[in-house]
């Protein structure tokens, strides 16, 4: 059964019970807006913008999709890209984008116009859907992507220069097409962060989305009782395929556009929300709003949220023993993955081994994995090298990219560059990103461990540790260390607290100010080291 299969399969036992649920806690003044095929669940002043859909709709505004793209011409092969905020059309979209047998091209909603236009030249892409937030972007390239290219605008007040997709859609039928597909066909191209460069394009076959979908469920126990809160991006496989978990038991999904922490805490009490998926800055506000006393957990019906779960970069085991302390009876799991693994999930800590916090754990479900050193020959246990992963959610290939590919995919296995270790009990542990290693005086410095081991000082925030260069040691440890709101620290108290490390791991320099991290969490080290590695301002003293 491939993931499509799996949509018909869900409108045909569950034709009338919510499988989306759109929350845009933001959106109060668009109340008076109708939408074709939904009812607007009445709201008030005091409620939430909100609309919802169910299964059978959902697979109806599928078929919808594929039919209107296949009387333009769009074939087997073919790619259609979307530009899109997370909203209740998004996924329709993306199965109607499959039921044709095209190949799906969800687009990060922060690149500038360059990039787009970038990234569908990549992908060789035939279509474009975007949403009324990207009209000046899109704009600005029209003249580059428009030829031979068709563009269609979700929204009201359409430019132009594109179609409306909702005026065209209601005319469209809403039989299924019955386009016939098979797992080794092309399904997704997704692309990497770009944190490091210019993304490439990753290309998945149906196969890594069936195994994504069966994967999450067995993961997290997830029935059709469950309600999964997706807060994280669409575009990325990170929320993408958690949220397959919901598609494989025919459960709802909430699609929350907002990460205040009340935000969240709000939708998980109306939705009655069972599974949270979160980000190490989501976790972070939440804990310091709680401490603050700005969220009060007696305000909200809580007793049915049953997991929370944290992925897409490392996380501080102390972040994770204080969300415990404040609830107990949660249970916690660590994903660990990439886009090219079909996102996360290829190792995970799993729910019953919450005594391994901070672990990224074992195997996940037909996954492989093994640690290897720069002669590609696997390391003895404990010894630190390569992750490299291997299963049926492995890409296809970067798209267009042979030599990337040559690079990455070795006999099978997907080299991952993050460097790992096992311990004597078979769970893995991430020392960091093998191009993020600061080599300073012949000493390999990982910064995942020194930032993991500051997150523990009461007063900091978030902490990101980069390399800059010096003359005596090629490279020192920099702590860019962002404080809790209303807490204060110094140089010498951040010092005082590293004594505890060896020498050689305490940063050399300190550095008072924000951590930037990207849509999907990760802290964007690039950025950092351009703008410190020239100068690297030392912060003496901040104040929260």
């Amino acid at each position: 059964m491939i993931v499509p299969d799996m949509l018909r399969l869900n409108a045909a036992k569950y034709p009338m019970e919510v499988a989306l649920v759109e929350v845009n806690p933001e959106r109060q003044e668009d109340r008076h807006i109708t939408w074709r095929e939904y009812d607007l669940v009445e709201t008030t002043e005091d409620e939430p913008y909100r609309r919802d859909m169910t299964w059978s709709v959902f697979d109806e505004r599928s078929n919808r999709v594929a039919n209107l793209l296949l009387s333009r011409g769009v074939h087997k092969g073919d790619k259609v890209a979307i530009l899109l905020y997370n909203c209740i059309e998004w996924l329709p979209i993306y199965f109607g984008i499959l039921k044709t047998g095209a190949t799906a091209v969800p687009l990060n909603f922060r690149y500038s116009s360059d990039e787009i236009a970038y990234c569908m030249d990549k992908a060789d892409v035939d279509v474009l859907f975007f949403g009324p937030e990207f009209i000046g972007r899109v704009e600005e390239i029209v003249p580059q992507i428009q030829t031979g290219r068709l563009l269609f605008y979700v929204g009201d007040d359409c430019p132009t220069w594109a179609e409306s997709f909702r005026e065209l859609e209601s005319l469209c039928s809403s039989h299924d097409p019955q386009i016939p597909l098979f797992a080794d066909d092309d399904a997704a191209i997704y692309f990497s962060s770009g944190t490091t460069g210019f993304p490439k394009a990753i290309l998945h076959n149906h196969e890594s989305l069936t195994q994504a979908a069966e994967m999450e469920a067995i993961h997290h126990n997830t029935t059709h009782d469950d309600v999964f809160l997706c807060i994280p991006p669409l575009y990325h496989t990170g929320a993408k395929f958690h949220w397959m978990g919901s598609l494989a038991t025919g459960s709802k999904a909430v699609l929350l556009r907002g990460v205040n922490p009340k935000f969240i805490f709000e939708t998980v009490s109306r939705e009655h929300c069972t599974i949270v998926w979160l980000l190490v800055p989501w976790v972070q506000d939440i804990l310091a709003a709680i401490e603050r006393g700005d969220l009060r957990l007696d305000e909200y019906e809580l007793d049915q949220w049953r997991l929370m779960h944290v992925g897409a970069q490392p996380v501080p085991k102390s972040l994770i023993q204080r969300w415990k302390q404040v609830f107990p009876h949660h249970d916690y799991d660590t994903n660990y993955g990439l886009s090219e693994s079909t996102g996360p999930g290829c190792v995970h800590l799993g729910i019953e081994n919450v005594d391994h916090v901070g672990a990224i754990g074992v195997p996940g479900y037909r996954w492989e994995c093994k640690i290897v050193g720069e002669d590609g020959h696997e390391v003895r246990q404990g010894e630190v090298g390569e992750l490299c992963v291997k299963g049926p959610g492995l890409m296809t290939c970067y798209y267009n990219d042979p030599e990337a590919t040559a690079e990455t995919l070795i006999d099978g296995w997907l080299h991952t560059g993050d460097m790992a270790q096992q311990d004597d009990e078979g769970f893995y542990w991430l020392v960091d990103r093998k191009k993020d290693v600061i080599i300073t005086g012949g000493e390999n410095l990982y910064p995942v461990q020194i930032e993991d081991f500051l997150s523990g000082y009461f007063a900091i925030q978030d902490v990101a540790v980069i390399g800059l260069p010096d003359e005596r040691l090629g490279e020192i440890a920099a702590a860019i260390i962002e404080l809790k709101p209303g807490r204060s620290a110094t140089e010498e108290d951040i010092n005082q607290y590293c004594a505890k490390l060896p020498r050689y791991k305490r940063p050399r320099k300190i550095i008072f100010a924000d951590v930037p991290r990207n849509a999907t969490g990760k802290i964007e080290k690039p950025l950092l080291r351009e703008r410190y590695g020239a100068t690297g301002l030392v912060g003496k003293e901040a104040n929260g």
